[in-house]
């Protein structure tokens, strides 16, 4: 998982130039002026050719009067392609590209993606020969965030690693729409990383729509002064005429960018929030001399570019206007490292859930937050007894601690959350310690995958009980089988959905064999041998053994805002397509929080 430990600070006049790539004389001045009085230390005037005939002077360039640009807003998600425009670039004398990027150093668009550092990456061939117009339209067409955090955690790693652009589509577009779902998935950070691998010359209409998405949802509005000038060459938007602006505030040019921003909010009331904002961020370039103050009064809707430009510029976004946006938002202000701890902790609990955070970043958020002398409130609490289930002496005091954690959760995805952060420490709890409910310090570990310490606990769990079918599932052994008698004990005890989806989740991972699996479907009502076209799809992907189009097809399968809503019949086809294309990891640990959620 990317979760970005780096303070950045703020925009300031050293990077924006970096990025800019500007070079500017005089710090905020657009002509170098002398500070010497008029004709001092002058060279004398030497004698110079006689002056050329007089020829009638040139007519004066016209006036150009600012262009209306669209009023539209900056939405999340808006993906339309407008029409190029009609300016063209300037014939270039000189080709310099070859020494701005060196043949050796360009990307390639046969493959593209990234390593994430401490993270397997997918084979490069895991797409297979799937046609990529398939795969895009699925990309397009998937409503994420999904249900399952583990789903989402493999999806995010198959979609940013290095893979062959597949048949029938443009690599730059195919690495637009992978970046556009994890920026929907709330994945800022690995979006941004998928955008950078492709080569500014390689850019299209649709790369240059989700390169202003991943900029503003990682809070780096600088991010875009590289691309400004084809960007807005080749999309007339609002938004790309304020970036213009903006970038050449930050590059040291406060006269040429007051100008773009006159003509940029040409048809705007004086307090369009949008403007505002991206004066706010000229602003902070050096000389900019421009104080702004932001009021959301009137503000009825966040938008990625509000969000975006308040966030870089130490704007607080109001509460409740992230009720107005998607759940990603929330995940993106998780991200943000410029955001103070405390105002983080509730939306990184909600990421944590959504596979977006990890638990070893959550335990550091809280850590910092525990070392702030001047905590307070939920936060602080929250703090206060994480410290003490990791660092109590008396082994009972720290599992109180933890279920004083789970149980202060409001709602069932927050106790999730509560049990990915105490996912360690309850790892640490020797196993068969008598404990009230094991089980929740079991579901507690796998909730971040730590099966081998959950597995010391299999003799302390009665057969049948929510503690052994977590464990049944999670067992890494390939060979592992349930005793039938077993899951009808668990059945019998809990009943309803749990029973569907253990018997769900032992099936897909060959637990029971053939006529026990479908005997325990038709003892609890799971329809394990439906067939349609999304369930050929990705049997047929984990038989080829093509591990990311059964991630991205899993995916698709988990569309839905929570666990409650996704059928056992779904879970059997993930857990045992994920399983056959070699994924066994994640297909148990799906099994796992299926019932842990459920």
């Amino acid at each position: 998982m990317i979760t970005s430990r780096i303070k950045r600070s703020r925009i300031g006049l050293a990077v924006a130039l970096l990025l800019a790539g500007a070079a500017v004389p005089a710090i905020g001045q657009d002509t170098p002026e002398s500070l010497l009085p008029p004709g001092f230390d002058d060279p004398a005037p030497t004698p110079g050719p006689a002056p050329a005939p007089s020829r009638p002077a040139e007519s004066a360039a016209p006036t150009v009067q600012p262009i209306p640009l669209p009023s539209d807003e900056l939405d999340l998600g808006n993906l339309s392609v407008l029409p190029d425009g009609n300016a063209t670039a300037a014939e270039e004398i000189v080709d310099l590209s070859k020494y701005e990027l060196p043949e050796f150093a360009r990307h390639s668009l046969a493959r593209t993606g990234v390593m994430a550092a401490g993270n397997v990456a997918f084979p490069a061939d895991s797409l297979g020969n799937t046609d990529g117009r398939f795969l895009a339209t699925l990309m397009r067409r998937l409503d994420a965030p999904v249900a399952s955090r583990w789903v989402s955690i493999a999806l995010r790693r198959a979609l940013m690693s290095p893979l062959d652009t597949p048949a029938n589509v443009n690599g730059a577009d195919f690495a637009a729409e992978r970046a556009w779902v994890l920026l929907r998935m709330g994945e800022a950070m690995a979006a941004r990383a998928v955008v950078n691998d492709v080569d500014l010359d390689n850019y299209t209409t649709t790369m240059f729509q989700v390169a202003m998405q991943a900029s503003l949802a990682t809070a780096d509005p600088a991010g875009l002064c590289p691309l400004v000038d084809r960007g807005a060459e080749a999309i007339r938007q609002r938004g790309w005429a304020l970036a213009k602006a903006m970038c050449a505030g930050l590059a040291g040019r406060p006269n040429e960018a007051g100008q773009l921003l006159t003509q940029a909010r040409w048809g705007t009331s004086p307090g369009d929030i949008d403007s505002l904002l991206a004066e706010k961020v000229l602003g902070t370039g050096a000389q900019g001399r421009r104080a702004v103050t932001i009021e959301w009064n009137g503000v009825d809707r966040l938008t990625a570019w509000r969000w975006g430009m308040a966030t870089a510029t130490g704007v607080e976004v109001p509460t409740d206007l992230y009720r107005t946006a998607g759940a990603q938002v929330r995940y993106w202000q998780a991200l943000a490292p410029n955001i103070d701890a405390a105002a983080r902790a509730p939306a990184a609990e909600l990421a944590a859930a959504a596979g977006v955070f990890s638990s070893a970043g959550l335990v550091d958020l809280y850590s910092e937050i525990d070392q702030q002398s001047d905590a307070s409130g939920a936060a602080a609490t929250v703090a206060r007894d994480l410290r003490r289930a990791y660092a109590s002496s008396d082994v009972q005091d720290r599992v109180s601690a933890m279920r004083a954690l789970w149980d202060a959760a409001d709602t069932a995805r927050t106790r999730y959350a509560r049990m990915i952060l105490t996912a360690r420490a309850a790892a640490w709890v020797p196993a068969g310690t008598d404990v009230e409910d094991s089980g929740q310090l079991i579901a507690s570990m796998l909730s971040a995958g730590y099966d081998r310490a959950a597995m010391q606990w299999r003799a302390a769990e009665e057969d049948g009980s929510q503690g052994w079918a977590l464990l049944a599932l999670a067992d890494p052994s390939d060979t592992a089988r349930v005793d039938y008698g077993d899951f009808e004990s668990f059945a019998n005890a809990q009943g309803g959905r749990k029973a569907q989806l253990l018997l769900a989740g032992l099936a897909g991972l060959g637990r029971l064999n053939a006529g026990e699996a479908q005997r325990g479907a038709v003892a609890v009502d799971v329809q394990i041998g439906g067939v349609n076209g999304w369930t050929r799809a990705i049997d047929a992907a984990g038989q080829r053994g093509d591990a990311a189009t059964v991630a991205l097809l899993a995916a698709v399968g988990m569309q839905a805002s929570s666990w409650a809503r996704v059928s056992p019949e779904a879970l059997f086809h993930i857990v045992a397509a994920m399983r056959a294309a070699g994924m066994g990891h994640y297909a148990r640990m799906i099994a796992v929080e299926a019932i842990t959620r459920a």
